[in-house]
């Protein structure tokens, strides 16, 4: 009885400092199944699923090419007949139209830039792309000193007036998260019947496959208009954008650093007086480079240094697979990096011995042999 008495005594007691508890958070301690009733009659809990968080639906885009997502799929395409790729997939907002479709090793800015090339040459510049947050579209280090603000991929599009925009969530750029979903049944199925097992083979068929995909699935959309606008850029001019392109300070030496590569200038009437300056580096995706001042191309050499995945490299997870495979195949190959004299890397020729007299315009070999003993 006594118990009894006792135990309604306190729950009375702490009904009173309830308040006190809830709101004014002066060091009271209670049971944590005692506040949460609590919090409970006051309104202030909410269960695991009520805490759920929705994502409202947004509604398609009303014209064909005001919008086009862009993701990459890494996945076994192939299944046991090849190494696993990544697929890239366009695809059209307002019709879920597949605009364009390729096989690359990962996401890489270069893998991007033919991808892009094929999309404007075939179906013009779209008013903007829709990207997740990958390093390709968007700066990861926003206090970096160096660079113009912009990834490579989006200077392109920069110099093409077209819009990138980022994601959020995977769930904002839905409409091609679902497409590479089915595309993991429905274009494995159909590489597996047609037995393709690489790459190459698998792009060639890719554009029939797009087609077809098309037929069935794609959607008309609310408006009749195409926003896409013509291509007007020269082929040259072109290659010059689908490219990357950097800046590189000349030394007093007229060289310069760039991809663990050194880069010597000849020395000639523009060279020798770009001391001190920097000048344009163009990479293009066919592995040709090009050292720019001013427009005008500088003749050079190159001292290649080791190339190797640099030790502790840091990979982005979407390239981890294609970085691995690089580093096994250096390891297969046991390859030993040349440690170059001071003459390889400078050009020195050894020249032959000079001999005066009326010998003089023979050769050093020559005038030793004829020599009397």
């Amino acid at each position: 009885m006594c118990s009894s008495w006792f135990g309604r005594t306190t729950e009375i007691s702490v009904q009173r400092w309830r308040p006190e508890v809830l709101f004014e958070r002066n060091g009271i301690e209670v049971s944590r199944e005692t506040l949460r009733k609590w919090m409970v009659g006051a309104g202030l809990w909410l269960s695991r699923k009520q805490r759920r968080t929705f994502h409202q639906p947004r509604l398609r885009r009303e014209s064909y090419g005001e919008l086009i997502q862009i993701d990459g799929s890494e996945h076994r395409w192939f299944e046991d007949r090849g190494e696993p790729c990544t697929l890239l997939v366009f695809i059209d907002d307002a019709t879920s139209k597949l605009m364009q479709l390729r096989f690359v090793p990962s996401e890489s800015t270069t893998s991007y830039f033919g991808a892009l090339r094929g999309y404007l040459d075939e179906h013009g510049c779209p008013v903007a792309f829709y990207s997740d947050k990958h390093s390709v579209f968007r700066v990861l280090r926003k206090e970096a000193s160096g660079g113009q603000g912009m990834t490579q991929f989006g200077r392109a599009l920069a110099e093409l007036n077209i819009e990138i925009l980022c994601a959020n969530s995977s769930q904002a750029k839905g409409r091609v998260e679902r497409a590479n979903r089915t595309l993991q049944d429905r274009l494995v199925k159909e590489l597996r019947l047609s037995q393709i097992c690489d790459m190459d083979a698998g792009n060639l068929f890719l554009s029939q496959f797009l087609e077809r995909f098309n037929e069935r699935f794609s959607l008309k959309a609310v408006r009749p208009d195409n926003l896409h606008r013509p291509l007007n850029v020269a082929a040259v001019r072109l290659n010059d954008i689908l490219c990357h392109r950097e800046q590189r300070y000349v030394t007093e030496q007229l060289t310069m650093s760039y991809d663990r590569r050194q880069i010597i200038l000849e020395r000639g009437e523009v060279s020798e007086g770009l001391a001190g300056k920097y000048v344009d580096l163009y990479d293009y995706p066919d592995g040709r480079l090009e050292v720019r001042w001013k427009g005008h191309s500088l003749p050079y050499r190159v001292f290649s240094k080791d190339q190797r995945v640099s030790h502790t490299a840091i990979v982005e997870n979407k390239r981890l697979g294609h970085a691995l495979a690089l580093v096994k195949a250096q390891q297969d190959l046991k390859y030993t990096p040349k440690v170059m004299t001071n003459s390889e890397k400078t050009g020195y020729k050894k020249r032959g011995r000079k001999v005066y007299g009326s010998q003089e315009s023979s050769t050093p070999t020559q005038a030793a042999l004829e020599m009397p003993v």
